[in-house]
């Protein structure tokens, strides 16, 4: 993995629009600011180059749905072989999430376990996600939304999920190239361990990552063997944010879930289940102290974004310093190996 390189000129009108929502994205702005360029920069990539450049010098980008003013502006000083101002600014400023001491490892990572798109409630096609995963120097991208209990995040059905292995393909065979999508899915812990999904569609996928999203205040007993449970389904590949805890004050605080840590950590060491570092401000996840009994227990582990639109790809960077701080070595991070390494290792 490796930050964003500044674009230069000459630029692509559509590729400033789309490097603009990045870096917004990367710096929590609104979804409603991010959204006007995304729009702004599929409308533009319906008109041709000539037409842009005819209604930029002619002034009348505006009268296309999805353009607006300042994104207007954008497109008009891209055709005109400049680097747009807007973008000049972002590009300018001090990266959001320096590597502060974990650049080596920062440019190890080169996947990731754990991304959303717009198939439940990530913000971006599965192509856009891959595009920003390739433009962070990247290898491979698990492609993980929700399982169909988690209707709040417009969850797949195993319908829709059919569907959604289908699109991969069809990235990766015209795409592919050097890059690889992975068939993932973030699935519901259910109550009792069990996984929200058909056994024929976890069949169809490359990795499962399991989480818990429901009742996380579950005694903590009922807690243990919920997760003991589902970490050693041989199914189960990686254990997504294990406490489900929310560090953010106010109302965006939540409390972790309370089991029994090292009965669950030394349930994924024996069963090969993958512990999650995950990397979202909000969550840093799991807390120290459990990463420290995960290390002890002899995990593996991954440094996820858990990204829900391109542009938050970049949380991982905060994931390698936690990382780093607790001395893991890098070769047992598994979002440090190759595609073909990890897949191997899965289907063992």
């Amino acid at each position: 993995m490796k930050p964003l390189e500044p674009l230069t000129p000459p630029v692509d009108p559509v590729e400033a629009l789309t490097r603009i929502s990045w870096l917004l994205e990367q710096r929590r702005e609104s979804t409603y600011r991010v959204e006007a360029f995304r729009r702004a920069a599929q409308a533009a990539a319906r008109l041709s180059a000539d037409d842009l450049r005819d209604r930029a010098s002619g002034r009348s980008l505006t009268t296309v749905k999805g353009i607006g003013k300042t994104t207007a502006d954008v497109i008009g000083q891209a055709v005109d072989g400049r680097v747009p101002d807007y973008l000049a600014r972002l590009q300018d400023e001090e990266p959001p999430f320096p590597p502060e001491g974990a650049d080596d490892l920062v440019t190890a990572v080169v996947g990731d376990l754990h991304a959303h798109t717009e198939w439940s409630d990530g913000g971006a096609p599965i192509a856009e996600m891959a595009s920003a995963a390739r433009a962070l120097g990247h290898d491979w991208l698990a492609i993980t939304d929700h399982s169909p209990r988690l209707t709040v995040a417009n969850g797949l059905s195993a319908e829709r999920l059919a569907s959604q292995i289908e699109a991969i393909d069809e990235w990766n065979s015209v795409h592919g190239n050097g890059f690889r999508l992975l068939r993932g899915i973030e699935i519901d812990i259910l109550d009792d361990g069990a996984l929200d999904q058909s056994d024929e569609m976890i069949e169809r996928l490359d990795t499962v990552t399991a989480s818990v999203h429901s009742h996380l205040r579950m005694d903590h007993d009922a807690m243990t063997t919920r997760l003991v449970n589902a970490v050693s389904d041989p199914r189960v590949h990686v254990l997504g944010h294990c406490t489900g805890r929310r560090v953010l004050s106010g109302r965006g605080h939540r409390p972790p879930s309370t089991f029994d840590a090292r009965a669950v950590f030394e349930a994924c060491a024996a069963n090969d289940t993958i512990v999650e570092i995950n990397s979202r401000p909000e969550r840093v996840d799991p807390p120290d102290e459990l990463i420290e009994i995960a290390l002890d227990a002899g995990c593996l582990f991954a440094i996820d974004s858990d990204a829900h639109a391109p542009g938050q790809l970049e949380f991982k960077v905060l994931g390698a310093r936690r990382a780093v701080e607790h001395d893991i070595d890098p070769d047992r991070i598994v979002t440090t190996w190759s595609s073909d390494r990890l897949l191997e290792w899965i289907s063992r």
